[in-house]
C-alpha cells in the first residue's frame, strides 16, 4: 500500500466516522500541494470502489477576499460525485463543522482549453445553476494548509443545485457582473460579487481550472463549481437558506438543512 492510500483510509474513517484528525501536514512538513493530490486521488478510488461516481469538479478557494483567513493562495479542485448531488434538502447529521457556499456551477458541452477567450469557452458552456456547496473539515478549527484540504476531497460534503438555465454568448458580462444576497431564516447573512472569483467571476475560475496540470480531463456533461461567492457561513439543522443572484438570469436558489 503506498503512502497516499495510507493517509486516503485514514481520511475516509474520519470523514465516515465524523471524527476529526490533526492537519497531515503536521506531522509532515513536506506534504505538499502534489502529496494533496496524490491522496485525494486514492481517496477518489476508494469512492468509486463504493459505487460512486465522477460527475464534475468542485473549484475551492476561488473567492479571494477569504484567502488571508485560511493562508490560501490558489484555488484547489476536487471532484463531485453522484453520490453527493443534491435539490431542495440536505442533511448535515455527522458532518465536522458544516458551512455553506453559494456558488455558481456550470455544465459542459465542450472539453474547454486554457488559451481560449471567454467567447470561447462560453461557448463550451452548456447550462448554469445557482447552488450551495456544503463543505466540511475533518480538520479541528478549519486549521490546515491547502494540502490538508486537497487531500481530504477539498471538504467537499454536498452540491445542492438550484434550476439549470440555458447558456448564450449573451452571458460574458453577467457572469462578470452578478451580484448575490445570502440569508438564513429570511436574514441576510451575507453579500457578494461576482468580482471575487479571481477577479472576474465563473469563467476565470473555468480557465484557471483548466490550465492546472492536476485538472483531469474535463468532458461534455462535466458540472463544474466554481467557488463560493460570499464568505462561507456555519450551518446546524433546521435551517433554510436561499440565495438570490442580481443581474444574472437565475432562479433563487433554496436549501433546507435536516
Amino acid at each position: 500500500m503506498t503512502h497516499a492510500q495510507t493517509l486516503a483510509q485514514t481520511l475516509a474513517r474520519a470523514i465516515a466516522t465524523g471524527h476529526q484528525i490533526a492537519p497531515i501536514s503536521d506531522s509532515d512538513a513536506g506534504f505538499d500541494l502534489a502529496a494533496g493530490y496524490d491522496a485525494q486521488a486514492a481517496l477518489t478510488a476508494l469512492r468509486l470502489d463504493a459505487g460512486a461516481r465522477v460527475i464534475g469538479i468542485k473549484v475551492g478557494f476561488t473567492n479571494t477576499q477569504i484567502w488571508d483567513r485560511y493562508g490560501i493562495r490558489a484555488p484547489i479542485h476536487a471532484p463531485v460525485f453522484d453520490t453527493t448531488l443534491a435539490r431542495g434538502t440536505v442533511s448535515v447529521a455527522g458532518l465536522m463543522e458544516p458551512l455553506i457556499e453559494p456558488e455558481v456551477v456550470l455544465r459542459l458541452r465542450a472539453t474547454p482549453a486554457p488559451d481560449m477567450d471567454d467567447a470561447a469557452l462560453l461557448a463550451c458552456v452548456e447550462a448554469a445553476a445557482p447552488g450551495f456547496e456544503i463543505v466540511h473539515s475533518v480538520f479541528p478549527d478549519w486549521r490546515c494548509k491547502a494540502a490538508d484540504s486537497i487531500a481530504a476531497g477539498g471538504m467537499h460534503a454536498a452540491l445542492a443545485l438550484g434550476e439549470w438555465v440555458p447558456v448564450d454568448a449573451g452571458w460574458t458580462r453577467p457572469l462578470r457582473d452578478f451580484s448575490v444576497s445570502l440569508t438564513r431564516d429570511d436574514m441576510e447573512q451575507d453579500q457578494g460579487r461576482a468580482e471575487n472569483l479571481l477577479g472576474e467571476g465563473p469563467l476565470a475560475v473555468l480557465r484557471h481550472l483548466v490550465g492546472l496540470r492536476t485538472c483531469p480531463p474535463l468532458r461534455p456533461g462535466n458540472l463544474v463549481s466554481t467557488g463560493t461567492i460570499t464568505r462561507a457561513l456555519p450551518v446546524a439543522a433546521g435551517q433554510t437558506w436561499r440565495a438570490e443572484f442580481r443581474g444574472l438570469p437565475v432562479a433563487p436558489v433554496a436549501l433546507r438543512l435536516t
